[in-house]
């Protein structure tokens, strides 16, 4: 393993400028990062664009290396906010699966895996009250929730993902949480009976 696939594997954020004079070392940024992008993608817009967007996204960060800055999250914000910048060129159809889940209760795009647990079943049985929740969302904190929860990502991430002020991503995100709520609270109820 070279010097900098061993940085990048221990945490070291600068990989991508690093691969500016070994371009080669950028295999270590997608070895490591890969997956998380690809579940990112596939969560928001379905497996067949994951796999296309997935690509792109790391096609697009090696040819923009030079202009990563790191902040202190790493790369995995920077390649999400890549990610996300690509997705919102799919977001009609984005918006077009939703409601099509939200109408027929029948998630097309997702591809369930023999790891799935019973918390992801009970959310495709929910799935359509879901889907209408996210739908009625506004286009800027659907995005931020979605970072934050299928992404994974901190606030400090999802702002450096974005380059937003963390105050925003906050604001954005708590407003989410409120309507989302606010639309499902009797989600609840129904999930626990006895309370």
């Amino acid at each position: 393993m070279s010097e900098l696939a061993a940085a990048v594997r221990a945490g070291g954020a600068a990989a991508p400028l690093s691969s500016l004079d070994a371009p080669e070392g950028f295999l270590a940024v997608f070895d490591l990062h890969f997956d998380a992008v690809h579940r990112y993608l596939h969560r928001r817009a379905g497996a067949d664009v994951a796999d296309d967007l997935a690509a792109e996204t790391f096609a697009v960060a090696f040819a923009r290396r030079a202009a990563f800055h790191d902040r202190g999250n790493g790369a995995l914000p920077w390649l999400l906010g890549i990610a996300t910048n690509l997705l919102r060129r799919h977001r009609r159809t984005e918006v077009r699966r939703l409601r099509a889940y939200a109408r027929t209760g029948i998630d097309a795009w997702t591809q369930l895996d023999d790891a799935t647990d019973a918390a992801r079943l009970d959310a495709r049985t929910h799935g359509v009250r879901l889907a209408g929740a996210l739908l009625a969302l506004r286009r800027q904190d659907r995005e931020i929730f979605l970072l934050c929860t299928l992404g994974e990502l901190t606030y400090s991430e999802a702002a450096d993902a974005l380059a937003l002020p963390l105050g925003t991503v906050a604001t954005r995100m708590r407003r989410a949480r409120e309507r989302l709520a606010a639309q499902l609270v009797d989600l609840a109820d129904e999930r626990n009976p006895d309370a």
